[in-house]
């Protein structure tokens, strides 16, 4: 089974961070407020407001977030892109790009590539 999976299902983004690998390679954190890769082939456009309900490795509730689409990447990409979409998170979620980096400490500088780099 795969660390990091998404899907929609009625309109909210599900998301599964199982690993800080998973988080790593979903998180973008030169996004203003921080921001989530959410592989998906449900059709967003730029600026679309979105909820997340989120499943963040030990956190023992899922974590309802909403942002905005700021990130397209579109089916046959190639370069091993995932389809799916790139959220800036909601400025009232910024407790959540907090504990993101505390999870991904010493993995930031890693320059391993990402789901978006």
């Amino acid at each position: 089974m795969e660390a990091f999976s998404g899907s929609v299902r009625n309109g909210i983004l599900n998301l599964s961070i199982k690993d800080e690998q998973a988080l790593y390679a979903a998180y973008m954190p030169f996004v203003v407020n921080g921001g989530l890769f959410i592989a998906t082939r449900k059709n967003y456009n730029l600026g679309d407001e979105v909820f997340i309900l989120l499943d963040l490795m030990e956190e023992p509730d899922r974590l309802p977030l909403t942002g905005k689409v700021i990130w397209i990447t579109p089916k046959g990409m190639g370069g091993n892109r995932r389809e799916g979409v790139g959220i800036q998170l909601n400025e009232k979620h910024g407790d959540i790009q907090g504990k993101f980096e505390t999870y991904l400490a010493g993995l930031m500088e890693a320059g391993k590539p990402t789901n978006t780099m």
